[in-house]
């Protein structure tokens, strides 16, 4: 099946104040993909993701050149232009941390926060599509019982799965996962692996990961991010 480019990375650069962290960086990324970007501790992989979802932006000192590109509706746009607003861009792209993150409140909660914040959708509908997301997680028939219970009683590997759902709420075409499975047990990290595989039926992934048994296991291709530099190749 031929894919399409979703994201275009042209002469990427970036800083905290006068330290380089991306040097003219240029990259491609497919549609429905899994793409994993490694290399050693320090090396800029979180701010990488951070770049491609603006959150850079909330670093004091923190400046970027060049241009991101993002496929919206059959066209590309620059998410970094005046014209771009920032509530599409995260709707469009969505970012799960290496530590689960849940709120300080309950399952459906936590779900429903990014909805909430948006003023989107009357109650029902924002039932439905908190029972949506945890379905595409597999939390679903785990918290039906307890969704008015603490989100932070959950295990690891739930509350990473619900922070999953929290960022697949808005339905995302687009999902940023900086070391999603690296906190969790084995049985969990199996768990979340097999969860990005179906994921990238409907999404485009970019993975952060120092295991090279979960690239293996996940990606369609490795990029190696190092002193500023990505390179990359296709996984086998």
């Amino acid at each position: 099946m031929s894919r399409m480019e979703k994201i275009r990375i042209d002469d990427l650069s970036f800083a905290y104040g006068k330290r380089t962290i991306l040097n003219r960086v240029e990259a491609r990324f497919m549609e429905n993909t899994i793409t994993a970007i490694t290399g050693p501790s320090g090396q800029g992989k979180s701010s990488f993701l951070m770049v491609l979802n603006r959150l850079w932006e909330t670093i004091p000192g923190a400046h970027v050149t060049g241009r991101v590109n993002i496929r919206f509706d059959g066209e590309f746009r620059d998410i970094h232009h005046r014209s771009m607003p920032l509530t599409r861009l995260r709707r469009t792209v969505g970012m799960v941390f290496q530590t689960p993150n849940p709120l300080p409140m309950s399952v459906a909660g936590n779900v429903a926060f990014p909805l909430k914040l948006a003023g989107t959708g009357k109650r029902k509908n924002t039932e439905e599509r908190v029972e949506k997301a945890l379905s595409r997680v597999h939390l679903w028939d785990e918290v039906k019982d307890r969704l008015k219970d603490d989100a932070r009683k959950l295990s690891g590997g739930q509350q990473q799965r619900l922070c999953m759902a929290r960022a697949l709420v808005f339905e995302p075409e687009i999902l940023l996962l900086d070391e999603p499975a690296s906190s969790l047990d084995a049985k969990a990290a199996a768990g979340i692996e097999d969860l990005m595989l179906e994921l990238k039926n409907t999404c485009t992934l970019i993975v952060v990961s120092h295991s090279m048994d979960q690239v293996r296991r996940t990606a369609d291709r490795v990029l190696t991010l190092e002193s500023g530099e990505l390179h990359g190749c296709e996984s086998s």
